[in-house]
């Protein structure tokens, strides 16, 4: 055996070994230390307090479960029923064991099992319950003299405080918490799943490959779903890069001013049988659209479910829409693919640096654009 393939067995042998890298940004990691601190701190205090009367008030595989609320908030282990149900139950587990095993290995080990058969039972797996259990199998005299009551004082407490001050904490960071992966919801308001999620895998698929690793995997399948699709867009980018938005936009494209009448509007969109007309000032700089639907009174959502009629507006700037999705002649055509296909656009306004209208897009560039590019790949490849 060569020196080099000698060398590449081991490292091969040793790479699991070897840290992964951390994707998150720093200030998630900063934020997830400081969350840490903050809730042991808070949550020490206010139990101190609250359980003045009584030796112990604090159980220290709460500095575990705090890892996991604000450093990993997005874990199935770390969602308010695995932490507040996983340690309760896993101390009574573990007080029970004390009173028939007594502080003895044997009762460490029965808590430790049960402890995890329960919360894996109940949905509730949480590490730290481990421990938890473990504490209360070793026993003391003031955990004698709490009994079954060291659940819920202090487990139960300390549990609670740190379950309220992490979702403060999240929600303040900009995070979701709890965390609850769900596909994004359909824009059109039916039961169909978004047009980039109707291709490729779908759930069940999903499940079959979580199936497969036949153990455990600390992620949620939403979260798993969403990542996948993700990367699958990632891919499909890095893919069709190389098309721009200035390569299949119309650059002939009809505008209008806000101050036009409607039925100038009007007009202009039956002519040359288009759906949206880009609004501009007298510079050419876009400020608005107006498309067919904004001619009829009754566009909110909760108003479409009767039956429309036409404005009684007799100026553009009145029913056009001023919030405009725009996109740049040097971008990339495949990061708006997403816009059209789930976002439900029909159309995009192309503008420069000092947003001036110079093109338009519309779902049909972006299918014609793709469909074509995929024979010149094939030739290519």
């Amino acid at each position: 055996m060569s020196t080099a393939s000698f060398g590449a067995r081991w490292r091969a042998r040793l790479s699991p070994f070897v840290p992964a890298p951390l994707t998150a940004p720093w200030r998630e990691l900063l934020l997830g230390a400081l969350g840490v601190g903050l809730g042991l701190l808070c949550t020490e205090w206010i139990s101190r307090h609250a359980l003045a009367g009584q030796a112990l008030w604090f159980v220290a595989p709460m500095g575990a479960s705090a890892v996991l609320v604000f450093s990993v908030p997005a874990s199935p282990l770390a969602q308010p029923w695995s932490v507040l149900g996983g340690n309760v139950i896993s101390a009574l587990v573990g007080v029970a064991c004390h009173h028939v095993l007594g502080a003895s290995g044997p009762a460490l080990a029965a808590a430790g099992l049960l402890a995890v058969l329960a919360m894996i039972a109940l949905r509730c797996l949480h590490p730290p319950g481990g421990a938890v259990a473990v504490t209360a199998a070793l026993g003391s005299p003031t955990l004698e003299s709490l009994g079954y009551g060291y659940a819920f004082w202090p487990v139960g407490l300390n549990s609670l405080l740190m379950l309220l001050l992490a979702l403060v904490f999240n929600r303040l960071a900009g995070r979701h918490y709890p965390h609850h992966g769900a596909a994004p919801a359909n824009v059109h308001r039916t039961a169909d799943p978004l047009p980039s999620r109707r291709a490729g895998f779908v759930k069940e698929d999903v499940d079959a490959a979580l199936a497969s690793f036949g153990e455990i995997l600390d992620i949620d399948r939403q979260d798993l779903e969403e990542i996948l699709v993700r990367a699958q867009q990632h891919a499909q980018q890095r893919h069709w890069g190389a098309i721009r938005c200035a390569d299949v936009m119309a650059r002939d494209v009809v505008c209008i001013g806000p101050e036009a009448s409607l039925d100038d509007a009007w007009g202009l969109l039956a002519r040359h049988k288009v759906k949206a007309l880009p609004v501009v000032d007298t510079s050419q700089r876009l400020v608005g659209i107006v498309s067919l639907h904004d001619f009829f009174l009754g566009r909110e959502p909760s108003a479409l479910e009767r039956f429309p009629r036409m404005t009684e507006a007799r100026r553009v700037a009145d029913i056009m829409t001023p919030k405009v999705r725009s996109a740049r002649p040097e971008q990339a055509l495949a990061e708006l693919v997403g816009a059209f296909s789930d976002g439900g656009l029909h159309h995009m306004p192309v503008v420069d640096e000092a947003r001036r209208v110079v093109g338009m897009i519309t779902q049909s560039d972006v299918v014609a654009a793709l469909f074509m590019r995929q024979p010149e790949q094939a030739l290519s490849g």
